[in-house]
């Protein structure tokens, strides 16, 4: 559902609303280099700056742990998610075409915020946010609720042959590869991210009735979110926000 922060409109998902405090932003904050939108989006998420923890984004398959009552400071872990306990911080992750994937636990109240670009999705990213929620916070998967944010849709996918042979190399079967990516004669394939991790969540044990896709291409709607397809390096960045209660 479309609602409005401070700088302007943001997305949530009522189901996962119900769970955790969340939002996705879109394209009304940049997110670069100005700090002041960085303090706006912490103080709406209702956390000071220095609570509001992000990550070193590398595409890749590691997920980094925030317990509560961990008095350490947050040193930025190079992983692609974080799972949490903690209510004094929010999580985010950065995105500009790669999918955010915020989910919940309705019985421990446990979080995760994920970065799920087409890198880290061939490296099952969400599946192993979801197997870190259950080791470290003690989360049955059949309690979690997830949503995927804005990202790059299946219409405006195109990838190179070398995308498909990486996730056959990753060990994805070729009935997984045929659903997530589909091809035309004459043109390169292209990449259902929105399947592709609804059933990696589905296939860590997340019920299929508890995902939650926005279906909104970031690509499609330049003038709404921010796409790297579309800019290029001049970007702007959104972010998924997620805390636990």
């Amino acid at each position: 559902m479309w609602t409005q922060a401070p700088w302007g409109p943001i997305l949530r998902c009522g189901p996962l609303l119900e769970v955790a405090d969340h939002f996705f932003t879109a394209a009304s904050v940049a997110l670069r280099d100005r700090e002041s939108e960085w303090d706006a989006v912490a103080g709406f998420a209702g956390v000071p700056r220095r609570q509001l923890r992000l990550l070193h984004q590398v595409h890749g398959r590691s997920v980094a742990v925030s317990r509560s009552g961990d008095d350490r400071p947050w040193t930025t872990p190079q992983a692609d998610a974080v799972v949490s306990d903690d209510p004094s911080a929010a999580f985010g992750v950065r995105v500009a075409d790669c999918a955010p994937i915020l989910i919940g636990d309705r019985r421990t109240s446990a979080v995760a915020a994920v970065h799920a670009g087409w890198r880290s999705t061939m490296q099952r990213i969400a599946g192993e946010a979801v197997e870190a929620m259950r080791r470290e916070l003690g989360s049955a998967p059949r309690d979690l609720i997830a949503a995927i944010g804005p990202c790059l849709g299946l219409c405006c996918g195109e990838m190179g042959e070398e995308v498909v042979e990486a996730f056959r190399a990753a060990g994805h079967d070729q009935q997984a590869i045929a659903r997530w990516f589909t091809r035309e004669d004459g043109k390169r394939p292209h990449f259902d991210l929105w399947r592709a991790n609804r059933e990696q969540l589905e296939s860590a044990g997340v019920p299929p009735a508890a995902i939650h896709v926005s279906g909104l291409c970031t690509r499609s709607y330049p003038k709404i979110f921010h796409s790297y397809r579309v800019d290029g390096s001049a970007a702007g960045r959104m972010v998924g926000v997620i805390r636990a209660r």
